[in-house]
């Protein structure tokens, strides 16, 4: 369970970071769709994993792994955004959200099975 001052911290990176995503996203990774769905930190706020999802992009794991190489950069502006609110930086570690994909993965399964009535309709 997420202490108070964890959520706190974690919301605030989210925020910082989708702003930076927006303003440099597009040198890092391109036309891509990127946004930061969550972020869940350490008890010691040492990490940070960032929960991302990924638009217009087949391969999800080239832009998590853009990013990585980006990173000193994207740890440097999140840094500069942070330095009055937090005394140390967290480590960030990128993770890809799939929760929409599989959202929209179900809905159309639902809907096929519906057309096929396999609901037990009538």
């Amino acid at each position: 369970m997420e202490s108070i001052r964890q959520k706190q911290i974690g919301e605030l990176i989210r925020r910082q970071f989708s702003m930076i995503l927006t303003e440099e996203g597009k040198y890092v990774y391109g036309d891509v769709l990127v946004t930061v769905t969550g972020v869940k930190m350490s008890p010691d706020l040492a990490l940070a994993k960032v929960y991302l999802s990924i638009f217009n992009n087949e391969n999800q794991q080239e832009v998590i792994l853009l990013m990585e190489e980006n990173y000193p950069r994207l740890k440097h502006s999140l840094h500069q955004k942070l330095r009055k609110q937090l005394r140390v930086m967290p480590e960030l570690r990128f993770y890809v959200d799939d929760t929409l994909t599989e959202v929209y993965r179900l809905e159309a399964l639902f809907k096929k099975l519906h057309e096929e009535k396999q609901f037990g309709e009538e």
